[in-house]
């Protein structure tokens, strides 16, 4: 027991922990195995598309693409509130929460105030961090689409175009941290059900964050596509 926690909880807790931290340590900060994702490869493309960016004089389509980034990002933020607002109110009914779980085969809901406010508490966290992810990505790909409407046209302005790209890549890579922290959140629901639950879809959503980023068909295809003609 550690802080009341049985044993089977802490090897769950454990496991989670070690496939969230470990696959975001892995893939976000060695850049041997960065450099094989998708994530990479869409760096690579938005630096390309601000390249091309200089070029065109309409750039009504430059700023409708940044527009529908900024929705999709919106939405996602938007929805981490209203989780954390159902979050907050379970953490008040731990006794329905029993009584619902307990009528599921194969569950081991918590059996204590304690421990149900502990699982409630970790899916607050995590929405948390998604929260803010987010929301710091929104920010971001509006600062790209003031950069964009400061290039001239023109090669000569490459070094602006640059700019907004790294601005991009950055705003991508906190929607990316955000959405991985809600495939996480499904993982650490799975935790009120059973800890063998938890062990399960954290292993399981690891397989599927590595099928996605590195063995897609989208990155195959983003990968093989030849480089642009000088």
């Amino acid at each position: 027991m550690w802080w009341g926690l049985p044993a089977l909880d802490i090897l769950a807790l454990a496991v989670f922990s070690l496939c969230w931290a470990g696959y975001a340590a892995v893939v976000d900060r060695v850049p041997a195995i960065r450099a094989r994702s998708v994530i990479t490869a869409m760096d690579e493309y938005r630096r390309r598309w601000m390249l091309a960016l200089l070029e065109r004089d309409n750039r009504i389509m430059d700023t409708q693409i940044i527009g529908n980034l900024m929705n999709s990002t919106s939405f996602l933020a938007n929805t981490s509130i209203f989780i954390l607002g159902g979050l907050v109110a379970l953490l008040g009914a731990p006794d329905l929460g029993h009584r619902v779980l307990s009528s599921l085969p194969f569950a081991a809901p918590p059996t204590n105030d304690w421990a149900w406010e502990m699982r409630i508490g970790l899916l607050v966290l995590i929405f948390i961090r998604a929260f803010f992810d987010l929301t710091w990505a929104l920010r971001q790909f509006n600062y790209a689409s003031i950069v964009v409407g400061a290039i001239p046209p023109g090669p000569g302005h490459s070094g602006q175009a640059e700019a907004a790209a790294k601005v991009l890549n950055r705003a991508a890579r906190h929607f990316n941290t955000g959405l991985r922290a809600y495939y996480f959140g499904l993982a650490a629901l799975a935790w009120i059900v059973h800890p063998v639950a938890l062990v399960l879809a954290s292993l399981l959503v690891l397989r599927e964050l590595h099928r996605r980023e590195f063995r897609s068909v989208s990155r195959e295809a983003l990968t093989q596509a030849p480089p642009p003609a000088a």
